[in-house]
C-alpha cells in the first residue's frame, strides 16, 4: 500500500488514493477538511526530493504558477514546504486529457473543433505569459478537456519564470520532443514564443492526425525540428481552410522571429479566422528545396536552408553565383532575381560589404561589358532629401501642436487581475497595481480561504481610462469553523444531539457494523477526525457497533411442546422469549404448543424473540350435551329421542387483505379452535389470499399472521352464495 494513502497533511489534507504518476511527482485524490472538498495533490518523488537544490527550484517555481488564476488552467490551491515533504495542492478536474480525446475520435478532429481547442489553449498561454511563466511542455496530455467542452491547461511541473533564462534538452523535454521547438530542443535560450510552437504542434495533430515529424529515438526527433520543416497541413488534409493552415504554419515557424510576437497575437488572428473562414493573412512559409521527396521513413520533411538569406551554406564558407543554384538541388534564380548580397549602382551590378570581396563573384568579369555610366545623380538627390525634411518637420509640428490633441484618443490603462490573491499580500505591491489604488469594499463568508480576493470593479484586465485610479474588492471571511468533537464511547443518540449543538451536521441514517469489543449502538468510528477544524455544518459520518457478530440458529419444532419445555428450547438454542397466547384447540392437548413462530427450520439469528401459541383444549362451547331420553307410556321400556337432523352445509370463498404488509408472512386461519388455511405468503407479490371454508350458519374466522393474533372475519353460510 502507498505511504501516503490515508495520511493527514498539515492537519488539513487527507490522501484518499493515488490517481496518477509521472516524471517528477506523484498526484493523488484528497480531501480538504478545511474547506469540505476534494483536490488533486502533487508530491515530490522521494529520489528528487532528496537533492535541496531541486527542491529549493520546485518551490519556487510552484508558487510562481500559484499566481496563475484563468479558466483554461488548473488552479492551484496551495504550496507546501517543509523538511519532509514538497507538495502542490491543485485543483481535481474531471475529465479526460486531449490526447485521450483525439485518440477517441480516431485522432484527427475537424477544423472546428480544433479552432475551439486551440483558442482556449492560447488564452491559457497568453494568461500565463503575462505573469512571466513559460510552460515548457505544450502537449495534448497536458490538456485537460471536461464534460463541457471546456479545457484546461495543466501540469506546470516544469515551467519556468520567463527570467529563468536557458533550457536543456533534459528527460523531460525527450520525454515530449514531438512537441518541443527548435531551440529548446538545441538548449538554446528560450522565451513565450517556444510555448506557441509547441501549440503550433499540437494544432498540427489536431487537423491531420499525425505529428509534423516522428523517428525512432527521441533525439531523432529532436533533429528534425531543428534541421527540417514539416509537410503543410492541407498537403495531408485539403478541406482544411487555407487561412487556418496559415496560423498552424506561422506558431510553427522555425525561426522565432517569424513566429507569432505573443500569445495575444496568434488569439487575434484565431479570432478574425472565426469571423471569416475565408481570410486572407498573406503568411509566406519558409523556403524550402522543390525537388525534395519525402524522407524514407515517410515523414513528410524537407530540410530547412541553413545559409544566409534563406541560401544554403558551403563547408567552404563560400556562397554560388545564381547560375549554380539551379544545379545544386535548391532554388533557382535568374539574373533578373538578385540576391539579398547583390545591389545596383549606378546602372552597373556590383557586390557591397555583405557579399564575398572576390572579383571572380561579379556577374561581369571584363570592365567592357559594363553598361555606360550616367552622369551624378546626388544633386538632385540632396535637393528632393532637404524638401522632403522641411515637409516632414512641418508635419511632425503641426501634429504635436494642433491635431495629436483633437484626433488622439483618450489614453487607456489595463486593470491588474486581483481575483483569487490574497489582499494583504498584494495591497502595497506597486509593479502589480502600478497607478491603482485597492479598496476593499466588503468582506463576505465564503469557502475561499480567509482574506482572498474574490471580485473586483473594475473587473480585471479591462482598459479604463486615467480618471479611474481605484479598484474596489471583495474578499472572503472564510467559512466559520468548528473544532471536531470527540465522539468516542457515545452512543448514537448522544452523539446525534452533541454534534448538533456543537454545529456540525449528523448524517442520517449512519452506517452499522458488528463489533466485538464496542457494545450495541455506541459509536465505532467516525470523520472528520477529532481535533480537526472545520466549516460549520459539516456533514459527519459514523458507524455504528451492532454488536458481536450473531450465529445463525435453525429454528426447532416446538409444536406439540408442554410450554415450560418449548421454553427450555427457546433458551437452549440462544433464543428470546417472545409473544405467548393461549387458545382454545380440538387437535392439542391443553398446555401445549400449537403453533410457533418463526417457523420450524427458518434461518434465524441468536437473540431472535420466538412467539407461542398454547392450547386451552377444545372449546366447552361447542360442546354437544347427550341428549335427553324419554320413556314410552305403553311400556317401561326408555326409548331415546331420535336425533335432529344435521344443518345443511354451504362452501364459501374467504378472502383476507395482506396489502399493509411487504414481505413474506405466515397466515393462519382458524374456525372452531380448527386450522381450515396455513401458509407463508410473499406479501410483495400478492395483497390479498383467497380460500374455500366450509360450514353451516354463522362463523367467525380468528386471522394469525406470523404468530400474532391480527383480527377476526365473520362468515354466514346461510347466505345465498352470490
Amino acid at each position: 500500500m502507498d505511504q501516503y494513502i490515508g495520511k493527514l497533511l498539515d492537519n488539513r489534507y487527507e490522501i484518499l488514493e493515488l490517481v496518477g504518476t509521472g516524471g517528477m511527482a506523484k498526484v493523488y485524490k484528497a480531501r480538504c477538511h478545511r474547506l469540505n472538498r476534494l483536490v488533486a495533490i502533487k508530491i515530490l518523488r522521494e529520489d528528487l526530493s532528496q537533492d535541496a537544490e531541486f527542491r529549493r527550484r520546485f518551490h519556487d517555481e510552484s508558487q510562481a504558477v500559484a499566481m496563475l488564476s484563468h479558466p483554461n488552467i488548473v488552479a492551484v490551491y496551495d504550496v507546501s514546504r517543509s523538511s519532509e515533504l514538497e507538495y502542490i495542492v491543485m485543483e481535481l478536474i474531471d475529465g479526460i486529457t486531449l490526447k485521450q480525446y483525439m485518440q477517441k475520435k480516431g485522432n484527427k478532429l475537424n477544423w472546428r473543433e480544433a479552432l475551439h481547442f486551440i483558442t482556449q489553449i492560447t488564452k491559457a498561454l497568453g494568461h500565463a505569459h503575462s505573469r512571466g511563466i513559460i510552460h515548457r511542455d505544450i502537449k495534448p496530455h497536458n490538456v485537460m478537456v471536461l464534460r463541457d467542452g471546456s479545457v484546461k491547461v495543466a501540469d506546470f511541473g516544469i515551467a519556468r519564470v520567463a527570467s529563468g533564462g536557458h533550457s536543456t534538452l533534459t528527460q523531460e523535454a525527450l520525454g515530449s520532443v514531438h512537441y518541443i521547438s527548435p531551440e529548446q530542443a538545441r538548449g538554446s535560450h528560450i522565451d513565450n514564443r517556444s510555448d506557441l510552437y509547441s501549440a503550433g504542434v499540437v494544432l498540427y495533430e489536431m487537423l491531420t492526425g499525425r505529428l509534423p515529424f516522428e523517428g525512432d529515438t527521441p533525439v531523432s526527433v529532436a533533429i528534425q525540428h531543428i534541421n527540417s520543416i514539416p509537410l503543410s497541413p492541407r498537403e495531408l488534409e485539403p478541406s482544411i481552410p487555407e487561412a487556418l493552415e496559415a496560423i498552424t504554419m506561422k506558431a510553427m515557424a522555425h525561426n522565432p522571429d517569424d513566429r507569432y510576437l505573443s500569445a495575444d497575437d496568434m488569439l487575434a488572428d484565431l479570432e478574425e479566422f472565426r469571423k471569416n473562414p475565408n481570410i486572407n493573412f498573406n503568411f509566406t512559409p519558409e523556403p524550402v528545396r522543390e525537388d525534395d521527396g519525402l524522407d524514407e521513413d515517410r515523414t513528410h520533411i524537407r530540410p530547412i536552408p541553413t545559409g544566409g538569406g534563406g541560401y544554403p551554406s558551403y563547408p567552404s564558407g563560400e556562397r554560388r553565383r545564381p547560375e549554380e543554384y539551379s544545379q545544386g538541388g535548391g532554388r533557382s534564380y535568374d539574373y533578373d532575381e538578385e540576391p539579398s548580397y547583390q545591389r545596383r549602382r549606378g546602372g552597373r551590378r556590383y557586390e557591397d560589404e555583405y557579399a564575398p570581396s572576390r572579383r571572380d563573384d561579379r556577374y561581369y568579369e571584363d570592365e567592357d561589358d559594363y553598361p555606360p555610366r550616367r552622369g551624378p545623380v546626388w544633386p538632385v538627390m540632396l535637393a528632393a532629401v532637404a524638401v522632403l525634411l522641411f515637409v516632414g518637420l512641418m508635419v511632425v509640428f503641426l501634429w504635436n501642436t494642433i491635431f495629436a490633441k483633437m484626433l488622439a484618443p483618450a489614453e487607456t490603462y489595463p486593470v491588474p487581475n486581483l481575483v483569487g490573491r490574497i489582499y494583504d499580500e498584494i495591497k502595497d505591491d506597486a509593479g502589480l497595481l502600478g497607478r491603482f489604488n485597492v479598496v476593499v469594499e466588503e468582506t463576505v463568508t465564503n469557502e475561499a480561504d480567509p482574506g482572498t480576493i474574490i471580485k473586483q470593479d473594475p473587473e480585471g484586465e479591462k482598459e479604463v481610462t486615467e480618471a479611474v485610479t481605484e479598484i474596489k474588492v471583495t474578499i472572503s471571511g472564510g467559512l466559520e469553523t468548528v473544532v471536531m468533537p470527540d465522539i468516542s464511547d457515545m452512543t448514537y443518540q448522544e452523539a446525534n444531539r452533541y454534534l448538533r449543538d456543537h454545529g456540525l451536521k449528523p448524517v442520517a441514517p449512519p452506517e452499522y457494523a458488528n463489533h466485538d469489543t464496542i457494545e450495541e449502538g455506541k459509536i465505532i468510528s467516525y470523520t472528520p477526525h477529532k481535533d480537526i477544524e472545520v466549516p460549520k455544518n459539516t456533514e459527519v459520518h459514523m458507524v455504528v457497533s451492532l454488536g458481536p457478530k450473531s450465529e445463525p440458529v435453525t429454528m426447532p419444532d416446538l409444536v406439540n411442546m408442554t410450554e415450560s419445555l418449548a421454553l427450555s428450547t427457546i433458551d437452549m438454542y440462544k433464543l428470546e422469549k417472545g409473544q405467548i397466547r393461549q387458545e382454545y384447540d380440538d387437535t392439542v392437548e391443553a398446555g401445549k404448543v400449537v403453533s410457533q413462530y418463526p417457523l420450524v427450520n427458518t434461518e434465524v439469528t441468536e437473540g431472535t424473540e420466538v412467539n407461542l401459541i398454547i392450547s386451552l383444549g377444545p372449546d366447552p362451547s361447542t360442546q354437544v350435551a347427550p341428549p335427553p331420553s324419554t320413556t314410552d307410556p305403553s311400556g317401561p321400556t326408555n326409548v331415546p329421542n331420535p336425533d335432529p337432523p344435521p344443518a345443511p352445509t354451504v362452501t364459501k370463498t374467504v378472502r383476507i387483505d395482506l396489502s399493509k404488509y411487504d414481505k413474506i408472512v405466515n397466515v393462519r386461519v382458524l374456525m372452531d379452535g380448527s386450522q381450515v388455511f396455513g401458509n407463508d405468503v410473499d406479501a410483495t407479490m400478492q395483497d390479498a389470499i383467497e380460500f374455500p371454508v366450509t360450514g353451516s350458519g354463522e362463523k367467525e374466522l380468528a386471522i394469525y399472521i406470523d404468530g400474532i393474533a391480527s383480527g377476526t372475519k365473520t362468515v354466514n353460510f346461510d347466505e345465498a352464495v352470490g
